[in-house]
């Protein structure tokens, strides 16, 4: 009877790279979502030959995914760029930054299981940018003012077209004035939503801007000028509509930027 299970594993083996390879048209793509605002990363397993029985191995293999999404999740938050300028791995050569981003790792949320007839296992896990930016800057004190608090509140967020700059998407991209001054930041950004919201989102299009719920019904769209790394600047006429503004919406990270 052990000849028998171990001969099928050893045939589940030899599948498990065709079952694999046959799936990847089923599955999303491992890596950074700057408009869904998560880092996903995927991991594979083959089944354990020295189970005792098929179960086992599956379990075996279920754990073998798990280390193997984890150790990409990691690899995938490490290259993300903070600023344009630098990466997390570059702030992981602190202690304490590094302990912050590894903890995150580790607290990963499975999205996705696809179990194979070979007994293999595939699991996708991801986790937020969001929580990733405030565990790199954990300080919550706001330091930028939102706009005109007194005024009408006529829009719901803001969609800065961006297409035809080179820009980098990063988790702390800032929004600058034509004389070089923050308009929005991090520090904009209320407590909690530094840990749900994130600083921007980036699509690919208008129309995908518009149809995200990010920047609400009725956002306000202005065109940046220039950029450098993950900064926009914006026109002086730009800047002068964005402070007389209502712009409350800018402490909940509402805020959408379109790349080309």
């Amino acid at each position: 009877m052990k000849r028998l299970v171990l001969v099928s594993l050893v045939l589940a083996m030899s599948a498990w790279a065709g079952d694999a390879k046959d799936s990847k048209d089923v599955k999303a793509q491992p890596g950074v979502n700057w408009a869904g605002q998560v880092v996903r990363a995927t991991g594979q397993g083959a089944p354990d030959l020295k189970a005792a029985n098929p179960a086992q191995a599956r379990l075996g293999a279920e754990r073998a995914a798990l280390a193997d999404a984890l150790r990409n999740l990691l690899a995938q938050v490490k290259g993300i760029s903070v600023d344009g300028t630098k990466s997390v791995n570059d702030l992981m050569a602190k202690d304490e930054i590094r302990t912050r981003v590894e903890g995150l790792v580790r607290g990963y949320k499975v999205v996705n299981k696809r179990y194979f007839s070979d007994s293999g296992v595939e699991v996708e896990i991801e986790v937020p940018l969001a929580l990733l930016t405030d565990v790199i800057d954990p300080d919550a004190t706001q330091q930028l003012a939102a706009g005109a608090p007194a005024a009408e509140k006529v829009n719901t967020g803001l969609v800065i077209d961006a297409r035809g700059l080179k820009v980098t998407p990063s988790l702390m991209p800032r929004v600058l004035g034509d004389d070089g001054k923050a308009l929005y930041s991090i520090d904009s950004l209320s407590a909690d939503a530094r840990k749900t919201s994130g600083v921007a989102s980036y699509v690919q299009s208008l129309d995908d801007a518009n149809k995200s719920l990010k920047a609400g019904e009725k956002p306000l769209v202005i065109k940046a000028t220039a950029a450098t790394g993950s900064d926009l600047k914006l026109s002086a006429d730009d800047a002068k509509k964005l402070a007389a503004l209502n712009t409350s919406f800018l402490a909940d990270g509402k805020v959408i930027i379109v790349l080309n």
